[in-house]
C-alpha cells in the first residue's frame, strides 16, 4: 500500500494537470497585482521578494564556489547573505548580480513550468527550495518569514484540491513575475536620491568599473523581459 501511495505521489510530480481556463490565469494576475501595488499590501508582501533576493544570493554564492555562512531577513524587508571567498572575480560578480534578477527569474522559470503543465512539480519544487533555504537563515525573522511562507505551499500542494493549487501556483509565479519589477524601480529611486550608497549596484559597480546605473537598468531589463516573456507563457500566447 504504502509503495502504492508513493507511486501516486510520484505520478503527480512528474506528471502534468491542466491549465486553469484564461479568465482565472487572468485573475490571478490581477490579485498578483493587488499585491505589489498598495504601499501597505507591499510592505508585507515584499517579505517574499526579499526571501527570492537573498535565495538567489546565497544559491550562485554556492554555484560558484564560495562558502555560504548564512542569511538574514529583516522586519523591514531588507536582508543580507553572507559568503566567503575571492573578494573580486567572476564569482563575486555573478553572486552579486543574482538578488535582484533572482524574483523575475524564479517566475519565469515557474512560468515555463506552469505552461508545460507541471503544476504540481512547481509546487513541490518551491517547497523544497525554501526548505533548504531555511537551513540558512541565522535570525528569528526570517526563520518566521521562510517558515510561514513553506508553509503555505505545503499546505496547498497537499491538502487543497487540483483547482486551488492551479490558482496558487499561478498567483505566485505572476507575483513573481509582477514584483520582480518594483525593487529595481525603488533601487533607482533610492540611489537618485543619495540614498543606498552600498546597495548591490553600487557593490557590482565597484567590483566592474562599471557605473552603478548600468547595473540597475540591468536588473530592470532582465525584470522586464522576465514578466514579458513569462506573461505570454502564463497567457498562451
Amino acid at each position: 500500500m504504502e509503495t502504492t501511495q508513493i507511486t501516486d505521489v510520484w505520478d503527480r510530480v512528474v506528471g502534468t494537470q491542466p491549465a486553469p481556463p484564461s479568465w482565472l490565469v487572468v485573475a490571478t494576475g490581477l490579485v498578483a497585482l493587488a499585491a505589489v501595488l498598495p504601499a501597505g499590501v507591499w510592505r508585507v508582501s515584499r517579505n517574499v521578494v526579499t526571501i527570492a533576493h537573498e535565495g538567489g544570493h546565497g544559491l550562485v554564492a554556492l554555484l560558484t564556489g564560495r562558502r555560504l555562512e548564512g542569511i538574514r531577513l529583516h522586519s523591514d524587508t531588507s536582508g543580507l547573505t553572507v559568503s566567503r571567498g575571492r573578494p573580486t572575480g567572476l564569482g563575486m560578480v555573478l553572486t552579486a548580480a543574482a538578488g535582484y534578477t533572482a524574483p523575475s527569474l524564479t517566475g519565469l522559470a515557474g512560468a515555463w513550468l506552469l505552461a508545460a503543465g507541471h503544476i504540481t512539480a512547481l509546487l513541490w519544487t518551491a517547497t523544497a527550495l525554501l526548505l533548504a533555504l531555511l537551513v540558512m537563515v541565522r535570525n528569528a525573522y526570517g526563520v518566521l518569514s521562510v517558515l510561514v511562507t513553506g508553509g503555505a505551499f505545503v499546505t496547498v500542494s497537499w491538502l487543497a484540491v487540483p483547482q486551488v493549487q492551479a490558482v496558487f501556483a499561478y498567483a505566485a509565479v505572476w507575483f513573481l513575475l509582477l514584483a520582480g519589477v518594483r525593487p529595481v524601480v525603488e533601487l533607482h529611486r533610492g540611489r537618485r536620491d543619495g540614498g543606498a550608497p552600498d546597495s548591490d549596484a553600487d557593490q557590482l559597480s565597484r567590483l566592474t568599473s562599471t557605473p552603478a546605473w548600468v547595473w540597475t537598468g540591468f536588473f530592470l531589463l532582465v525584470a522586464l523581459c522576465s514578466l514579458t516573456g513569462g506573461g505570454r507563457w502564463l497567457l498562451a500566447l
